[in-house]
């Protein structure tokens, strides 16, 4: 195997090494960008839902009551308020999506499903949890979902879920009194999960890390061309010239001109000390030629 043969074996083992490594490292960093991106839409999407159920709970109850008319009114409730307003996010956007359920909830519709109920679970296994989220497959693709525990904070919550005979009666008539009631102080009930769909993030980071990845192929590419061509001027074409030259020494040429390497490096070093070992064996033949 010649010299650039195994110049080039151990540059492109060396470059490839690299670019695997650098591929790996980078597609978890874009994959990483691109769920923190999705984390903090959540989020905004979370804090507007906050807005919401607080703007009912603050403006629009002490107005209307709970009641009126002897009618219970669903949209006193804040948890409905946010969760119908979100219903228009969710028709111009389906895969965005906001969830207020409970594992004992007065309107059925806010029963959980099953992976909601892991996220009410673990909150009530661990009440210091302040957020959770996680990613699951959907038929569009992955969805990012973060969940906010619910929590009985407020004594007046009670009012409408300790017991049916202290409910409004006109909640008790809309919904029965077999489910929503029960409930304690502190006690965590449910979670607020929104969930942000993560494929058109994830193909704009796969997208833009092939993208740097091919530039990075091109610039790998470029070195070894540039290493190649420095080492056929630098070292492989002088060490065959002064190979050339030595072989035709020792086959007795002896009118083969002298070859000098222009510069200070060590070829020019090694073509220096050929000639004046090519200049001391031919005054050492001389000296033993007959007179």
């Amino acid at each position: 195997m010649g010299l650039r043969a195994k110049f080039n074996l151990a540059i492109v083992a060396a470059l490839l090494i690299g670019y695997l490594g650098a591929g790996l490292l980078l597609h978890n960093l874009f994959v990483a960008n691109a769920q923190d991106a999705v984390l903090e839409n959540a989020r905004v999407m979370m804090s507007a839902a906050n807005a919401i159920q607080a703007y009912t709970d603050h403006d629009i109850v002490p107005l209307t009551g709970l009641e009126q008319n002897g009618q219970f009114l669903p949209a006193s409730v804040p948890f409905f308020a946010a969760r119908t307003t979100f219903q228009g996010v969710h028709a111009a956007f389906p895969d965005y999506s906001l969830a207020e359920v409970a594992l004992n909830p007065t309107n059925q519709e806010d029963r959980p499903s099953d992976w909601q109920a892991d996220f009410i679970r673990g909150f009530r296994n661990n009440q210091h949890l302040a957020h959770q989220s996680g990613i699951r497959a959907t038929p569009t693709g992955p969805s990012l979902s973060l969940a906010e525990p619910i929590a009985v904070g407020d004594p007046s919550c009670l009012a409408c879920h300790s017991t049916p005979d202290v409910a409004p009666a006109s909640m008790v008539r809309k919904y029965g009194a077999n489910n929503g009631f029960g409930w304690n102080l502190h006690e965590i009930v449910g979670a607020q999960i929104v969930s942000v769909p993560m494929a058109l993030p994830l193909a704009k980071a796969n997208a833009a890390f092939m993208t740097f990845m091919v530039i990075l192929a091109g610039m790998f590419l470029v070195v070894l061309v540039i290493l190649n061509l420095l080492l056929h001027y630098i070292v492989i074409k002088p060490v065959v010239r002064v190979s050339t030259i030595a072989n035709a020494v020792s086959l007795g040429q002896s009118d083969v001109e002298e070859y000098q390497k222009p510069g200070r490096d060590e070829i020019a070093s090694l073509s220096a000390s050929f000639n004046r070992m090519r200049r001391s064996l031919d005054s050492a033949m001389r000296m033993l030629d007959p007179p």
